[in-house]
């Protein structure tokens, strides 16, 4: 995930992968040595950022000088294409500079968050971003004034604009959609206020809302804080993991009237802001931004209603391997398999990662060898080092991968997963220019996704431990239900919540919690005896905080649903799938990204790559029942 933190992921999809390993390689642990005392071979390289802090003090000074600089010109600079040339190098250096003296500060930061240098660096340059940001409001108000004729004619007169002509032409479509100088300003004072209710649900959340205290079968009174939650409702006892859901949801209950009134602000601010754009829709206005049809949104959940029967018989599969005579919501979280015995050093991971991505060729597999030869990646725990792993690049320099790396398998999925985002950064970075190297959110989980199915193939065609290969086949199912289904209900629900706000009305708890347990038992077949979803799961919506996202969720279900149609293409041997997989990852944000999956193999706005994805998940369920019966029989 790209700077995305674990703790989100467990928010957001429930779930960590956290097998109980036993040990048979030796894992080195760093976790409570200082960063200096780390060998420098399992540390990522700040000095290819700045050798020293007098090289980054020295840069921040020259940021603020081509500020100064861009002000300067900024009267005069759309009378010509030249002056507009000069421009667009002055504020590419600009922003260039500027990400890497943040960059240089958070990475460092990151790894010693007990260091107050490195957070009073990060802050400084924090400032620095709002205020450039506010002084260089004047370069879109400035071309939407231009003549359209005039302004596109500098396009053919002048070709050293040519990388910046996309993000013109992105800016004139929204031209419609722009308000008058005066209005915009108005506009962006909201900001002062408009995340207080999104926050006020965090704090309500992670704070005030007192956890209850239970007694479990261990005999342990515990305070049910979510941590502790977490931990039960995967316990092996399934009443335990019934008491933990029925007393944290039945608690949460307690606050729904003024979790309704927090979400029905949410959306609201939402439905303000499209319709004082002028957009027909919520949906429209958030998805014009990436110039997505909202069929696309409308055909994710068509889909996946028509492959409900997929995720089904999957559960159906888990009841079994759980040995309940009636699988029940509260049991999902449980594992269906056996503890697997298996640590793997971090070379075997490097060796693992670069042997299942070995079919997107000698290009690649060149990128992965510089990754972990020259110093992109952080590997191991240390002392006040950030928890979890995120990707994050820098153009002129190169991608940075954190990794908190302690052997097991998810750990080594986790590697693929935030390589797949370096390998991205970087084939972007290599062939396109820096106006397009920000490639969107909506394929940002598909190169990192893809990996991690990679990865999942080579083990099922390499291992031949059954147990091994039940896990692994286990750990993608459950990656594939938590993703792809439990993102794809919540992306129902946003939708159903900003079209009652749309059509007048007022979200009540009552509504909400109708809602979301009638989408959640048509999920899960609840009333087709698949799963028995209890009364209690009706104010599980609280816990969201993504829903304060602005359909944000939806990206999560087609972006695996892509990376799984890419992933079979690649493996299948589908003729240039390996080239047009790598030609999305080399054009960056160059075009739109659904013009760009669909030159990749892939387009969402049909049934076919859903029809692939869930064959392969349709594939797995078959294999990993027949595994089990293999393995039960012995």
């Amino acid at each position: 995930m790209k700077i995305k933190q674990n703790l989100i992921l467990l928010l957001l999809f429930g779930f960590f992968f956290a097998p109980a390993f036993a040990q048979d390689a030796e894992i080195p642990d760093y976790s409570t040595t200082p960063r200096d005392k780390v060998p420098d071979q399992y540390k990522w390289k700040i000095s290819d950022i700045y050798a020293n802090d007098q090289l980054w003090s020295a840069d921040k000074d020259e940021v603020t000088k081509l500020l100064d600089e861009i002000q300067k010109k900024a009267p005069d600079w759309t009378t010509s294409a030249a002056k507009m040339l000069e421009m667009y190098k002055l504020t590419d250096k600009l922003s260039m500079k500027l990400f890497r003296i943040y960059s240089y500060a958070q990475r460092q930061f990151d790894m010693e968050m007990s260091n107050s240098k490195f957070n009073k660096m990060k802050g400084e340059v924090q400032a620095m971003y709002v205020d450039i940001s506010m002084k260089l409001n004047f370069i879109d108000d400035d071309l939407l004034k231009m003549d359209e004729k005039k302004l596109l004619g500098y396009f053919e007169s002048e070709k050293g604009l040519a990388p910046y002509k996309f993000g013109v032409e992105e800016l004139l479509r929204s031209k419609q959609h722009k308000l008058p100088l005066a209005e915009e300003k108005l506009m962006s004072l909201t900001g002062l206020y408009s995340s207080n209710i999104s926050e006020a649900a965090t704090i309500l959340n992670d704070v005030e809302v007192p956890a209850p205290t239970v007694k479990f079968s261990d005999g342990n009174e515990v305070e049910l804080n979510y941590a502790n939650y977490y931990k039960y409702r995967a316990s092996k006892n399934p009443a335990d993991r019934e008491l933990a859901f029925s007393e944290y949801f039945n608690n949460q209950k307690k606050f729904e009237g003024t979790f309704a009134i927090l979400f029905d602000g949410g959306m609201k601010i939402d439905l303000f802001n499209a319709r004082a754009r002028n957009f027909k829709s919520c949906l429209q206005a958030r998805l014009f931004e990436d110039n997505i049809d909202t069929t696309v949104y409308y055909n994710m959940i068509d889909q996946i209603h028509k492959n409900l029967p997929s995720l089904h018989k999957y559960l159906k599969l888990k009841q079994k391997m759980l040995g309940l005579p009636v699988l029940k919501y509260t049991d999902l979280w449980a594992s269906a398999v056996k503890s697997v015995t298996k640590l793997y050093t971090y070379n075997q991971a490097k060796e693992m990662v670069q042997e299942a991505t070995k079919l997107l060729g000698p290009e690649y597999a060149s990128g992965l060898k510089e990754a972990f030869n020259n110093g992109w990646v952080d590997v191991y725990p240390n002392k006040d080092k950030q928890s979890g792993a995120y990707s994050d690049a820098l153009y002129d320099v190169h991608p940075y991968v954190k990794m908190n790396y302690d052997g097991d398998y998810s750990n080594v999925s986790t590697l693929a997963h935030e390589l797949g985002h370096a390998m991205h950064s970087w084939l972007t970075n290599k062939y396109q220019p820096y106006s397009h190297s920000n490639y969107t959110t909506f394929l940002a989980e598909i190169a990192s996704t893809f990996n991690e199915n990679m990865l999942t193939e080579y083990l099922l065609n390499n291992e031949t431990d059954d147990n091994l290969k039940l896990f692994i086949i286990d750990q993608f199912l459950e990656r594939a239900r938590q993703t792809i289904f439990r993102q794809a209900l919540f992306a129902e629900f946003e939708l159903a919540m900003h079209q009652m706000v749309e059509q007048g009305n007022t979200l009540t708890a009552e509504w909400l919690n109708n809602k979301y347990l009638e989408l959640t038992r048509e999920y899960y077949g609840h009333d087709k005896g698949v799963t028995q979803v209890e009364d209690f799961i009706e104010i599980e919506w609280s816990k969201i905080p993504h829903f304060f996202y602005n359909f944000y969720v939806f990206q999560y279900s087609t972006g695996f649903i892509s990376a799984m149609a890419l992933s079979e293409n690649v493996i299948t041997g589908k003729p240039n799938a390996v080239d047009k997989y790598l030609g999305m990852l080399k054009a960056g944000n160059s075009d739109y990204s659904i013009k760009l999956l669909q030159n990749a193999g892939v387009d969402m706005m049909t049934a076919e790559p859903y029809d692939a994805a869930f064959k392969r998940f349709d594939d797995l369920v078959a294999e990993m029942e027949k595994i089990y019966e293999r393995v039960s029989k012995k």
